[in-house]
């Protein structure tokens, strides 16, 4: 079959197109000819060799993939060949074949496209994740997400809006109004040189603060997270894009405000946790899907042979939701 490979790790020049056996499906999994895939930033980072697959997972880059099941293991019950599915991988997607196990699977809604459908998984599992089962976010609580115009920021901002929380964002600039769109109450531009995001938050919210927090910068963003909880607040580290440091900190303020700090990744969970995940967030989010009121956010879409643009794109963090390759 026709995959996307890496010559040897390095920019996104090291991308080509070229030939890697195809799987063959086990008993509980599906054989699916894949017709779009999502990039993640875990996909830039084991370009760079900086990110190795979890063991006996695919070397191939791609988490999440949407296609038409081709052939269906011998214990396969949910789903039979012909069927229209989407799902996340632990690596694979970025390639004309992959198998997903049939519990991650999941069916393609009548009203999304396949490009559509492959920007679900990743963001929306993260996202509910870390809103539901880490955060423990409440109807009529207050949630502020960091990269907002991120995929997971485009699918939390919606997740909390549909769970009737408050939503707070902050992102940059030229990506307010497209938060704003998806249902955030307040906007906040985070590069606004009078004043840090914290005071911005304390001033919405009458110095209350915030109930959970999903943040992806960690660092120079701990301390003034830590002012932004209110009294049993939970702070949620998906990534570290900004460091993994802290300069100087005051633990008193976790011990006064009784915070939790959570960290998480989602690739390296245990498959069982991933089938959980996937059935209740689609569980969850399925009708919301079918009725508009939530919507994968897909800002391109490109050929997979412009895989090595795609990434570049990626980035220079210019996207405002999901970068998907049309595989073909």
């Amino acid at each position: 079959m026709k995959a996307i490979l890496v010559k040897q790790p390095g920019g996104p020049e090291q991308l080509t197109l070229g030939e890697y056996e195809q799987p063959l499906p086990g008993p509980y999994d599906l054989l699916v000819k894949v017709h779009a895939t999502a990039l993640n930033r875990a996909d830039t980072l084991q370009r760079q060799g900086k990110y190795p697959p979890p063991k006996g997972a695919s070397p191939i880059l791609g988490l999440e993939i949407a296609g038409e099941v081709v052939e269906a293991g011998i214990n396969c019950t949910r789903f039979k060949k012909g069927d229209k599915v989407f799902g996340l991988l632990p690596g694979g997607g970025y390639a004309e074949y992959t198998i997903i196990n049939e519990h991650m699977a999941m069916p393609v809604p009548d009203n999304l496209s396949m490009e559509e459908a492959a920007a679900i998984p990743e963001v929306f599992m993260t996202a509910y994740q870390a809103l539901f089962w880490l955060g423990k976010l409440q109807p009529g609580e207050r949630a502020l997400i960091h990269a907002g115009a991120s995929g997971v920021g485009t699918a939390a901002i919606q997740l909390a809006r549909v769970h009737k929380a408050e939503v707070l964002v902050t992102a940059s600039e030229t990506k307010l109004d497209a938060c704003k769109e998806l249902g955030a109450h307040k906007t906040i531009n985070y590069k606004d040189p009078e004043a840090t995001f914290d005071a911005h938050v304390l001033a919405h919210t009458n110095s209350e603060g915030v109930d959970v927090i999903v943040d992806f910068i960690a660092g120079p963003y701990f301390n003034q997270n830590i002012e932004c909880l209110r009294t049993d607040g939970r702070l949620i580290i998906l990534a570290s894009l900004g460091g993994g440091k802290v300069e100087s900190l005051d633990l008193r303020k976790i011990l006064v405000k009784r915070l939790q700090v959570m960290g998480s990744t989602l690739r390296s969970r245990t498959k069982d946790y991933q089938i959980k995940l996937t059935q209740e967030m689609s569980s969850y989010t399925m009708p919301h899907f079918e009725s508009g009121a939530i919507k994968p956010v897909v800002d391109s879409v490109y050929n997979w042979q412009d895989v090595a643009e795609a990434h570049r794109y990626m980035e220079q963090n210019k996207n405002i939701g999901k970068i998907v390759l049309r595989v073909s």
